[in-house]
């Protein structure tokens, strides 16, 4: 699938109907990703690429009712979902903003964490895409680029082969994170996840 922002509005809004249904086992994992965040009530944290919202309850739940909840999306489709599935909009876990993680909302330094799921392999420039959720986030703040499988079972589920030039491998993410405003504290690739963890440098 391209990166580029049209491909994946079309990629994902055709399959925004069941995604969850596809995917139904992910809760438990979304849920303890979130929980190594160590997000305190009354933070402000931003799902960038927020899909069908699956993160949106446990982070809800791990800043509490004084805290900030937003989910950003490119595809209406998948905040369409969210909705319906009671975790954004009136009365659900988060604010929703259809919008593109590379031009955020929200004013410099507003945010405390930052969880992208599946993010960072479809953002067309991952490096501005990263530089401008470090803009949205305080020093000292957080950002967890997370995967409910790690980068071996995806690339298999896919029928590829992990390279050593994949923007996830450690190397490679290292740098890209470091030039844009971020720095890598922990890195896990399991099968069962992934989970690359990163301070806000400044």
């Amino acid at each position: 699938m391209s990166d580029d922002p049209t491909h994946v509005r079309e990629f994902f809004g055709a399959r925004a109907a069941d995604w969850d249904s596809r995917f139904p086992d992910d809760g438990p994992a979304y849920a303890a990703a979130v929980a190594e965040i160590g997000l305190r009530p009354g933070d402000a944290v931003l799902d960038a690429g927020c899909g069908t919202g699956r993160a949106l309850p446990p982070l809800r739940a791990a800043v509490g009712p004084s805290g900030t909840v937003l989910g950003a999306d490119l595809t209406p489709e998948m905040l369409e979902q969210a909705v319906r599935a009671g975790r954004g909009g009136a009365g659900g876990a988060a604010t929703l903003l259809l919008a593109d993680v590379g031009r955020l909302p929200v004013r410099d330094g507003a945010l405390d964490a930052v969880f992208g799921a599946g993010l960072i392999s479809h953002l067309a420039e991952p490096a501005t895409g990263l530089r401008e959720l470090a803009r949205a986030v305080r020093p000292g703040g957080r950002l967890a680029l997370f995967h409910p499988i790690g980068r071996a079972a995806l690339a298999a589920r896919h029928g590829r082969r992990i390279t050593p030039d994949d923007l996830r491998a450690e190397p490679r993410l290292r740098v890209v994170l470091a030039e844009a405003g971020w720095r890598l504290v922990s890195y896990v690739d399991e099968d069962a996840r992934f989970l690359a963890m990163a301070v806000r440098e400044g």
